[in-house]
């Protein structure tokens, strides 16, 4: 994957992840919950890898 879907698939977990999140909470699910706070960070995580993707490309462009 690229830099941009990487970023683009974590912002798509972050928000799902998020929507689980509310849904466990409103549902008193705490399995639920804890599946959105996961996947919410697994989004962190790729738009975190699609900077450092990005960073290091602009790296080598400087060079």
């Amino acid at each position: 994957m690229g830099s941009t879907s990487d970023k683009m698939a974590g912002k798509g977990n972050e928000v799902a992840g998020k929507v689980k999140q509310a849904a466990g909470d409103l549902t008193d699910n705490p399995k639920l919950k804890a599946k959105g706070n996961a996947q919410e960070a697994k989004g962190h995580a790729q738009q975190a890898k699609g900077k450092i993707k990005e960073a290091g490309k602009d790296f080598v462009d400087r060079l």
